[in-house]
């Protein structure tokens, strides 16, 4: 659906006070810099029905408080100096206001197409290489309706945040714009490289993109929005159950689901799964608002046939994920960790090349955004109707399939985003199996 977006003003908004020199240069951690400098993590929140005489005020009370957060949140108002570190230096997060002289009901009442979504980011998605240097760290869009309505996206460096603490900054923000009291936010802690320190001997190939660069594709990279409620996930968890997982996950039962669908389309290959893992509910100590990635991957090579069966696959996501536990995470810190984790990679690394060697492989990224809590960032006017990333914009792109999971408004049902070659995404979507739990056409009003 065509959404005639006018962009009202772009400007950049600074902290209320400079960063002390000695914060000036935030240095990255290893975990961070495996993270490639163009990955972006994209947040779209969508607020409606407020007043509409009330903008020209809310948009003050947005700036100044995202000011005040960036006091806190210091590096994204600076600038992506290369892969070893942030300028800390108060240039600002780049803010675009903007508006829609329709309602926003228009739009959200059409779920088969929300292509949309991605004019209400300040920036486009990408996967394709770019230069580092001079990057923002930070982007926000806000975009005012005729109805009164609000969507506020964010659009954050990955080299700095993963999902977690991105949810962490936009939560603070959120607070400080309802309380108005730096006291009311999280206090944020930036010293990451400081338990995973970073070493210029970190190989420049060893990133995400670099990992899996085999199964990188060029063309059409088209996206689905498939929504599984409660009750079909409740439904799906008894068929994935076994004696050995007898109590899944909704993730591992959604993953799975789609997994099994994925490799229906390609007819017979196997598929090497990588699901990202939040390392910090792993590990020992208080992790909750430490910026930065605090993620690994966790891969699974699962042949088609009896292996491709939802329990069994269930099993293998398991096993894989907790590969990563507690001990895992402990490994990882300390001068020894970097050695530890690029032999980690390397494993992942030679499963991948084995897996490429036949070209029947199909390749599979999941990453699990469920219980962030973002449905209770508030800024003033209500929780979201809706939070939501974001719809490829079906142009010629460098990508990899890639799913992401996000919690219900509910909180017990599960959004997939699956970003696939438009061609699999045909065959995907009249997979009558995928279509006995999940729902193609759910409203985000509902």
């Amino acid at each position: 659906m065509v959404m005639d977006v006018e962009i009202v003003s772009k400007e950049f908004i600074k902290p209320t006070s400079p960063t002390p020199y000695h914060l000036r240069t935030h240095r990255l951690s290893f975990l961070d810099q495996f993270i490639p400098s163009n990955i972006y993590v994209p947040m779209v929140f969508f607020y409606t029905n407020q007043e509409t005489n009330i903008n020209s005020k809310r948009s003050q009370l947005l700036k100044q408080s995202l000011s005040e957060t960036l006091l806190l949140f210091y590096p994204l108002a600076g600038r992506i100096k290369d892969r070893f570190s942030i300028d800390c230096n108060d240039e600002g997060a780049y803010y675009v206001e903007a508006r829609v002289n329709r309602p926003l009901n228009e739009f959200l009442s059409f779920p088969h197409d929300l292509s949309f979504i991605s004019q209400l980011l300040p920036c486009q998605a990408r996967w394709t290489a770019t230069n580092a240097g001079g990057g923002y760290v930070a982007m926000i869009q806000v975009t005012s309706f005729a109805c009164g309505s609000i969507v506020i996206g964010s659009f954050l460096s990955h080299m700095i945040v993963d999902g977690a603490a991105a949810t962490t900054f936009l939560t603070s923000w959120a607070t400080l714009t309802l309380k108005g009291k730096c006291g009311a936010a999280a206090s944020p802690n930036f010293d990451a490289s400081f338990v995973f320190p970073q070493s210029e001997a970190y190989p420049e190939d060893a990133t995400l993109l670099g990992l899996f660069s085999p199964f990188l594709k060029t063309g059409i990279c088209g996206s689905r929005r498939i929504v599984f409620d409660a009750s079909a996930i409740a439904s799906l968890k008894t068929k994935t159950a076994s004696w050995s997982v007898p109590h899944p996950t909704r993730v591992e039962a959604v993953s799975a689901l789609l997994c099994k669908c994925i490799m229906a389309t390609s007819k017979g290959k196997s598929a090497l799964i990588n699901h990202a893992v939040n390392l910090r509910t792993r590990a020992v100590g208080e992790y909750k608002y430490w910026m930065g990635n605090f993620l690994c991957m966790a891969a699974a090579l699962v042949t088609s046939g009896k292996e491709a069966e939802l329990d069994d696959l269930v099993c293998h996501l398991r096993k894989a994920i907790r590969k990563a536990d507690e001990d895992f995470v402990k490994s990882l810190q300390g001068e020894g960790g970097l050695l530890k984790f690029c032999q980690y990679l390397e494993e992942i690394g030679n499963k991948s090349s084995s897996s490429c060697s036949d070209g029947e492989i199909d390749f599979i990224v999941f990453s699990s955004w469920c219980n962030f809590g973002v449905y209770e960032i508030d800024f003033g006017w209500g929780k979201p109707t809706w939070v939501t990333c974001t719809a490829s914009n079906n142009s010629e792109t460098v990508f990899m399939n890639t799913i992401i999971l996000m919690d219900t408004k509910m909180g017990d049902g599960i959004e997939a985003w699956v970003y696939l070659e438009e061609q699999d995404l045909v065959m995907l979507e009249q997979n009558s199996h995928l279509l006995s739990f999940g729902s193609l056409e759910h409203s985000p009003l509902k």
